[in-house]
């Protein structure tokens, strides 16, 4: 048993640089959460993340979890520089991330919501505002979105 965990574990660091628990650590020591609601932002069950924790499993099957882990392990990156409010709006903005496998269907308003949050979240205003003014010739929907979210960032 011993030497399956030690493989899982291993096969863990190959798949996402460090085992999960090396990964969950960070995430749960700089945003303050216990290890049940790092499972409730990641969107799995308590004993599935202790499964994978513990390196009973090698594996987050969903995709969309996965790309959970990406955004808190960012947040948890970025959190000496940010407050109280902010990071937990970063965690509940993780929390609905869907994955990139998802069903056809066209863009909607929800889209756009969701494409001016990551953008905030992302880059400064200034930086923004650069971005648009460099591709406003060559892509001009592009650039207006970007400025979209640049002006959205100033009124929140």
């Amino acid at each position: 048993m011993t030497e399956d965990i030690d493989s899982n574990l291993s096969r863990q660091r190959e798949l996402y640089g460090a085992s999960l628990r090396e990964l969950a650590d960070r995430v749960m020591t700089a945003l303050g959460l216990t290890q049940g609601r790092l499972a409730e932002a990641l969107g799995l069950s308590a004993p599935m993340l202790s499964q994978l924790l513990s390196g009973r499993r090698v594996k987050i099957g969903n995709p969309a979890v996965v790309q959970r882990l990406q955004e808190l392990l960012a947040t948890a990156e970025a959190a000496p520089g940010l407050t109280p409010d902010e990071i937990a709006a970063r965690i509940a903005a993780a929390r609905e991330v869907q994955g990139t496998f998802t069903t056809s269907r066209q863009p909607g308003e929800g889209d756009h919501v969701t494409a001016m949050a990551v953008l905030r979240r992302t880059a400064s205003v200034d930086d923004l505002v650069d971005a648009s003014r460099l591709i406003r010739d060559r892509h001009p929907r592009l650039a207006a979105l970007l400025q979209e979210a640049a002006e959205d960032s100033t009124r929140g």
